[in-house]
């Protein structure tokens, strides 16, 4: 009997969980390189989009961990060899999902201007944003519900079918985004921001589209939502629930960020749209590895094989830190030429140039924290995840935040805490995986 997950299994999970991750950051940096290079007021369009884009992200996070919470049951009673016992919690979690992103949106789109003026936004950029917002809100529906589909699928141990579901919309609203907001003379009138958001809400359909294919062709399961809940509902609440409070947390740190940054004057929060985008980007990136370890710890789990738990985590470390490091080299090598992508104003590029080592230096710390991440949450540890994500955000992000601010580091400040919010929530991961599962291996 094998002692290991083998590279060959381990990556037939990652790689496509690679490309599916990155996919939905990717449609975020394609609207700021576009956008950020529109003739009329590109630096308030640059802005608005980063402000909205970290807001989206922010409700998306905590109200998508369903997929997350899906996937740790869905692969535990894989592993298990118990996969009837939640044929009837899948279409359940669906439409929770489905009817929590109508109200997510209600309670958002008719309160945009207010919500982007705790940003610290006014004026033109507090204009663009909210006509963004209130088009891309649209996709929440479409999101959500994709969202908790690729959580069965990863479950089942299959992230091929998201990846080929968030390539096709990523790749599809590159060619909408194009069209959209610079037109194309006699076809299409130019709709700079507004453009951008209708090419994402279209994107978002037709990956759902697909998700719902694969879905209803490749899977044990349907839609028929049965009156009786599912015992294993209150589980997943529990689980998500915990999920929603961590991912606040998470959220209220990248909030945070973006406040000072507006609070700086327009060309640093477009400095910090671009930073946070392509940090964005990275972590999705190196998240690949951080899902396959997702996946398969809850079956291992659910299998009771801790000697292979032991070895998949060690191994996991080792590739999403291989994937960082090269990152960082990349973008070493073309440092200057980066900036150029998204935008072209000198004021903003050398804002972001001053900082963009900071976020390429913190990556195989974010790898380590994102790969312990994935396999907690494949385990169901969303309680330990919870208390984590408060003590980095509310004892160290937050303080370092407050105190280099006081000595005017500017972005400085912003990435300096980030980096000890990344460091804790690596660290304190480490040591409770091994405290909790080296002795069931010596």
């Amino acid at each position: 009997m094998k002692h290991k997950i083998s590279f060959k299994e381990i990556n037939k999970l990652a790689i496509p969980a690679i490309i599916a991750g990155i996919a939905e950051p990717l449609i975020s940096l394609t609207d700021i390189g576009v956008i950020g290079n529109v003739d009329e007021n590109p630096v308030e369009a640059l802005a608005a989009a980063g402000i909205v884009g970290s807001f989206l992200s922010a409700i998306i996070w905590i109200v998508a961990q369903t997929k997350t919470a899906i996937s740790s049951i869905v692969s535990q009673h894989l592993g298990a060899n118990r996969l009837h016992a939640v044929k009837t919690l899948v279409p359940q979690a669906i439409l929770f999902n489905f009817l929590f992103s109508l109200a997510i949106y209600a309670s958002t789109a008719w309160f945009a201007t207010a919500i982007f003026k705790i940003y610290n936004a006014d004026g033109l950029i507090l204009n663009y944003a909210a006509e963004y917002y209130k088009i891309r809100a649209l996709g929440y529906p479409l999101t959500l519900v994709t969202f908790a589909i690729f959580g069965v699928f990863r479950g089942l141990q299959n992230t091929l079918w998201a990846m080929k579901c968030s390539l096709t919309g990523a790749l599809l609203n590159v060619l909408l985004d194009y069209a959209l907001v610079y037109g194309i003379e006699g076809l299409i009138p130019a709709m700079h921001l507004k453009g951008a958001a209708i090419a994402s809400v279209i994107s978002q359909l037709v990956m759902l589209l697909m998700a719902f294919y694969f879905f209803f062709t490749k899977t044990p399961f349907g839609l028929k939502v049965k009156r009786s809940i599912n015992p294993r509902m209150k589980d997943l609440l529990i689980m998500s629930a915990n999920l929603f409070v961590r991912t606040a947390a998470l959220n209220f740190a990248i909030y945070l960020a973006n406040a000072y940054a507006t609070d700086y004057g327009k060309n640093y929060i477009a400095a910090q749209s671009i930073l946070m985008n392509i940090w964005l980007f990275f972590s999705f990136f190196i998240d690949g590895y951080a899902n396959a370890g997702n996946a398969i710890s809850g079956k291992l789990l659910g299998a009771k094989d801790y000697k292979k738990l032991w070895k998949l985590s060690k191994d996991i470390s080792l590739y999403s830190t291989i994937i960082a490091v090269l990152l960082m080299i990349i973008c070493g090598v073309f440092y200057d030429q980066i900036g150029l992508i998204f935008n072209k104003e000198t004021s903003v590029l050398t804002l972001f140039s001053s900082v963009f080592w900071i976020v390429l230096l913190m990556q195989p710390i974010n790898a380590i924290a994102f790969m312990f991440d994935g396999m907690f949450k494949g385990m169901g540890e969303a309680a330990y995840l919870r208390n984590v994500l408060l003590a980095a955000t509310f004892l160290g992000f937050w303080p370092t935040l407050l105190i280099a601010d006081h000595f005017d580091l500017e972005l400085y400040a912003i990435w300096i805490s980030f980096v000890v919010w990344m460091l804790i929530r690596s660290i304190t991961l480490v040591v409770k995986f091994r405290r909790k599962y080296l002795k069931a291996v010596t």
